[in-house]
């Protein structure tokens, strides 16, 4: 059995509907990285200095030496961004991302944090790379980050966001039991749910578009204006879609040491005011975010189809194809995953089983549907399914003179084709089956063939959409 982790389709076509406090038509969430400190430095135990998002575009560690230069950078973020972006963000809500041991060495800063009523969620331990981390030593400073955090803010976080993460990290987050939300996600624009071990984590994404780091690499933003645009025209395009009728959530990245610049806060304040210049704008922390849609979008409780063992999945979709569990058999084989967990998942998987099968196989599948308004729907020998479908186009009412009509075209058609006649009757009603009836009976085999595989198809589709929703 092989089950793709991965949801590649979220929530598709029909995002749900955020209902923001005042229903409002976006939510804006501001994060202020707070790292200077916590960056890697042979002063704090690492064995090389920091290369990674600052002025020195393409600066490489340095093993064993302190880099002054970088060093001085960083402390520029602490010394003087982090006090430009407090004056101008110290009345909005907003979320900081705080190194632990950053923290640890800013007590002026986490006091003018917590006047400001900020959240400050955790950032992890210190801001280093853990994409090769051991899976116990990232536990293990996951559980130290969230001691030192409670000792220096005097709160344990409620959020979690590492960044420079590894594939362990939501996972040891989620396995805490500690967070209200995880941030390491960039999947969409909506907070959405996921389940490690029975637990269910709610992940609130964050951005690396709407994101100063843009300015620290190679491809990014080279001015305040681009960064401005940019922020103003992902704001007008989401306040948009919550115009019409689907909100969603903003996220905007600054870091002290890169948006604390001069010339870049100047550019936020002016993106500050065009927000603030709509209304129905709901600026928040990603906890208020995240305590929203636990509220209004709590997890699924029901079984997913990925999640269901052989037995289980068979017996929910082995009659989707009339008569034929083998098809449910052969899916549950294939690669499911997430994206496989509704109607529009279950019937790839299973009309992919289908469309492979030998001629033979799928003539099986023809001629285990019933013939329409035949001998087994008098005799109510019909499944349920097919008993409530033919009933849904008054086919379990006709008169003697209908009857016999479509006892005569049954007859001809299978006479011709070796197989009933087949039509997602819910797409119909009595008349156009009768008017498809005869339309099809001028059909050469093979066309017909193919007619009937696509109306077995549509039929699957329809019994999916009843029983899974659309």
């Amino acid at each position: 059995m092989t089950r793709y982790p991965r949801d590649m389709t979220g929530y598709g076509a029909k995002p749900p509907r955020a209902q923001w406090p005042g229903n409002a038509r976006i939510a804006v969430q501001i994060v202020l990285n707070y790292e200077e400190g916590g960056e890697n430095n042979i002063l704090h135990g690492d064995p090389a200095s920091e290369a990674f998002l600052s002025e020195i575009t393409g600066a490489q560690p340095w093993p064993g030496q302190r880099h002054w230069n970088m060093e001085s950078l960083y402390e520029y973020g602490a010394r003087a961004g982090f006090w430009r972006l407090h004056r101008m963000l110290r009345d909005l809500p907003v979320t900081v991302y705080g190194v632990a041991t950053a923290l640890a060495r800013a007590p002026q800063q986490v006091a003018a944090m917590t006047a400001a009523g900020w959240e400050i969620a955790s950032h992890g331990l210190k801001w280093i790379e853990h994409k090769d981390m051991p899976e116990e030593e990232e536990r293990r400073q996951i559980a130290k980050a969230i001691t030192l955090h409670t000792e220096v803010v005097g709160t344990a976080p409620r959020g979690w966001y590492t960044g420079r993460c590894s594939s362990n990290t939501v996972r040891l987050a989620a396995e805490t039991g500690q967070f209200a939300y995880v941030a390491d996600s960039y999947a969409d624009d909506l907070p959405y749910w996921m389940q490690f071990d029975e637990r269910d984590q709610l992940i609130v994404p964050y951005t690396l578009d709407c994101n100063d780091m843009r300015f620290a690499i190679q491809a990014g933003f080279t001015n305040g204006g681009q960064f401005e645009d940019y922020l103003k025209d992902s704001f007008d395009t989401l306040y948009a879609e919550g115009q019409a009728g689907l909100p969603k959530m903003l996220s905007i990245g600054l870091h002290c040491r890169l948006t604390g610049r001069p010339g870049r806060a100047a550019a936020l304040q002016r993106v500050i005011d065009h927000f603030k210049s709509h209304e129905d704008v709901w600026f928040a922390t990603r906890l208020e975010i995240a305590e929203h849609w636990a509220r209004h979008h709590p997890p699924r409780t029901e079984l997913r189809p990925s999640e269901m063992d052989r037995e289980t999945f068979v017996a929910e979709f082995g009659g989707i194809f009339e008569h034929s569990p083998w098809i449910a058999e052969a899916a549950h084989r294939r690669e499911l995953g997430p994206t496989h967990d509704g109607a529009t998942g279950v019937h790839q998987a299973l009309t992919r089983i289908f469309r492979a099968a030998p001629v033979e196989k799928r003539l099986a599948v023809l001629t285990a549907h019933p013939d329409l308004a035949g001998k087994l729907a008098a005799a109510k020998r019909l499944t349920t399914a097919s008993t409530a479908e033919q009933a849904s186009a008054g086919l379990d009412a006709l008169t003697d003179a209908e009857r016999a009509q479509f006892t005569a075209l049954n007859d001809a058609y299978t006479a011709k084709f070796g197989f009933p006649f087949i039509i997602a009757v819910r797409d119909n009603s009595k008349t156009s089956i009768l008017e498809a009836f005869q339309r099809r009976l001028d059909n050469d085999r093979d066309t017909e063939f193919a007619e009937a595989c696509r109306q077995v198809e549509r039929i699957a589709e329809v019994r999916l959409i009843e029983k899974l929703g659309p």
